[in-house]
C-alpha cells in the first residue's frame, strides 16, 4: 500500500471526513426508530379502549395524556446528563452509543408486544438509550473537526438533515402501518429501524478511529488534560453555555407541542379528508404522518439555510450562534399564529365538533417552525462543541439535551393549559411570548458574546 494512501479514518467526501456519513446514518435510524414512536405516542394513550381491537389504546384523557408526554419526553433527554458523564469519565462517547444503541433495540422490541407491562418496560429502555446514544454521537460529530475548522457548523446542518430523513421517514411509516395495522405494529417497526442504525454503527467503526475515545484512558494523550481545573476563559464559556439553555428550554417548550397538543388537535379538530385516494392510506391522512411534514422541510430546506448563514457570515454580517437561536425563536414563534387561525376555524356545538379547521393552516405552521428549528438547533449543537471545555465535552453536550427535555415537560404543561383556556388562547400566547422572548436575547448579545472569548471566530489556520 503506497504510504500517501489515507487510512479509513482519514477518508474524506464531499468535503468532510467520512465519519460524519457514518454517523449521519446510525443518527437516521435511531430517530426513525424515536419520532416514529412518538408520533402514535399520544394518539395510542388516548385512543378509546376497544377489547381485541388492534387500533385500542388506554382510553386516556387529553390532559392525562399531554401530562404523560411532557414528563416521558423530559426524562428521555434529561437522562443525557448522566449519559454524558459516563462517557466523559468511564468509558468514552465511542463505547456510550453502543451502549446506547443495544438499549434502544430492546426498548423498541418490547413495545411492539401487546401489554401493559411490556409498554412502560419498553419506554424506560428508550429513555437509557437516548441517555446514552444522544449527546455522546453528537459531540462524535464535533470531534471529527480540528478547532477552528470552519466546515464544522456545515457538518452539522449534514448530521441535522440525518437527523430528520429519520424522523420524516418514521413519522411517515410508522404512522401509516400504525393506522393500518395496529398500534403495536407502528412500535415493532420503529424497533427494526434501531437495529439497523446498531449495524450500520459497527460496520463504521472503522471510519471513526480516534474520535469518541475515553480521554481518562492511560494511554490517552489527554489523560492531563482531564485532571486540570478550568481556567477563566473555559469557566466564563461554561456560564454563556448554560445561558443559552434557556433559550433552548423556551425553543422547545413551544416547538414540541407538535408531539403532544397539536398532535391531538390534528387528529380531533383538523379535517383531514382528501378528494382523492392514497395507496394504503385512502382519502383520510392519518394524524401521525402530519408529524412527518417538519422533518420534510428540514430536508428540504437544511443545507439551503446552512449555507445562506455561511455566506451572511463571510460578508461580515452578525452571525453568531447565539444570534442564530434567537432569530430561530422568533421565526418558530410565527408558526402559531397560523395554529391560531386554525382554531378560529372550528364550530363546537356543546362538546360536539360541527366543522373542523383545514389542513393548511398546519403545514403553513410546520413550514415556520422547521425554519426555525433550523436557524437554532443545529447551531446549537455546534455551538457546545465550540465552547465545552474537552473534560466536560459529551457532559455539557448532555446538559444541552437536558434542556430539551425540560422544554418537552414545558410543552407538555402549556398544552394542559388548553383545556382551560382553549387552543387559541394557548397557541396566540406560544406567540407573542417567544417573539418578546427573542426580541430580548438580540438586545443582551453584545454582553454574551464578549464570554464566549472569541470561540465563534476561531478559523482554521489560527
Amino acid at each position: 500500500m503506497s504510504n500517501t494512501a489515507k487510512l479509513p479514518h482519514q477518508k474524506e467526501l464531499f468535503g468532510h471526513p467520512v465519519g460524519l456519513y457514518v454517523l449521519f446514518f446510525v443518527e437516521m435510524w435511531e430517530r426513525f426508530s424515536y419520532y416514529g414512536m412518538r408520533a402514535i405516542l399520544t394518539l395510542f394513550l388516548a385512543a378509546p379502549v376497544i377489547m381485541g381491537d388492534p387500533q385500542s389504546g388506554y382510553g386516556w384523557s387529553n390532559a392525562e395524556t399531554l401530562s404523560f408526554y411532557g414528563t416521558y419526553t423530559m426524562f428521555v433527554y434529561l437522562t443525557s446528563i448522566p449519559g454524558g458523564w459516563i462517557a466523559d469519565k468511564f468509558i468514552g462517547q465511542k463505547k456510550a452509543v453502543m451502549v446506547g444503541g443495544l438499549l434502544l433495540c430492546l426498548g423498541h422490541g418490547i413495545l411492539a408486544v401487546d401489554a401493559q407491562w411490556a409498554f412502560f418496560t419498553g419506554l424506560i429502555l428508550i429513555v437509557l438509550g437516548v441517555g446514552m446514544l444522544k449527546p455522546n454521537i453528537s459531540t462524535m460529530v464535533g470531534g471529527l473537526y480540528k478547532e477552528g475548522d470552519d466546515r464544522r457548523d456545515i457538518g452539522f446542518y449534514v448530521f441535522y438533515i440525518g437527523i430528520n430523513l429519520g424522523a420524516f421517514l418514521g413519522a411517515l411509516i410508522v404512522g401509516i402501518v400504525a393506522a393500518k395495522w395496529g398500534w403495536h405494529y407502528g412500535f415493532g417497526l420503529a424497533g427494526i429501524g434501531m437495529a439497523l442504525g446498531q449495524v450500520m454503527y459497527f460496520y463504521g467503526l472503522k471510519y471513526l478511529t480516534g474520535v469518541g475515545d475515553f480521554l481518562g484512558a492511560k494511554d490517552s494523550l489527554n489523560k492531563d488534560v482531564m485532571k486540570k481545573p478550568l481556567n477563566k476563559k473555559e469557566k466564563d464559556r461554561m456560564l454563556v453555555m448554560f445561558l443559552s439553555f434557556l433559550i433552548i428550554i423556551v425553543f422547545w417548550g413551544a416547538f414540541e407541542q407538535a408531539g403532544g397538543l397539536m398532535s391531538l388537535y390534528t387528529e380531533q379538530k383538523t379535517d383531514r379528508l382528501l378528494s382523492f385516494s392514497l395507496p394504503l392510506i385512502g382519502n383520510e391522512v392519518p394524524a401521525a404522518v402530519f408529524q412527518s411534514i417538519n422533518a420534510f422541510f428540514i430536508i428540504i430546506l437544511g443545507t439551503a439555510i446552512g449555507s445562506f448563514w455561511y455566506k451572511w457570515a463571510k460578508k461580515g454580517k452578525e452571525s453568531s450562534s447565539l444570534f442564530k437561536m434567537a432569530i430561530g425563536v422568533i421565526i418558530m414563534a410565527f408558526g402559531f399564529f397560523f395554529m391560531s387561525k386554525a382554531s378560529t376555524e372550528v364550530v363546537m356545538n356543546g362538546d360536539k365538533i360541527v366543522e373542523k379547521s383545514a389542513m393548511i393552516w398546519l403545514v403553513l405552521a410546520y413550514l415556520f417552525h422547521t425554519i426555525g428549528e433550523l436557524c437554532a438547533s443545529p447551531v446549537a449543537l455546534s455551538f457546545i462543541t465550540k465552547l465545552a471545555p474537552i473534560k466536560y465535552a459529551s457532559f455539557m453536550m448532555g446538559a444541552y439535551f437536558a434542556a430539551t427535555g425540560l422544554g418537552n415537560k414545558v410543552a407538555g404543561l402549556v398544552g394542559e393549559l388548553s383545556k382551560d383556556a382553549g387552543e387559541f388562547e394557548v397557541f396566540t400566547g406560544i406567540a407573542i411570548f417567544c417573539t418578546i422572548f427573542g426580541l430580548l436575547i438580540l438586545a443582551i448579545l453584545k454582553p454574551l458574546k464578549r464570554l464566549t472569548h472569541g470561540a465563534e471566530e476561531l478559523k482554521l489556520n489560527k
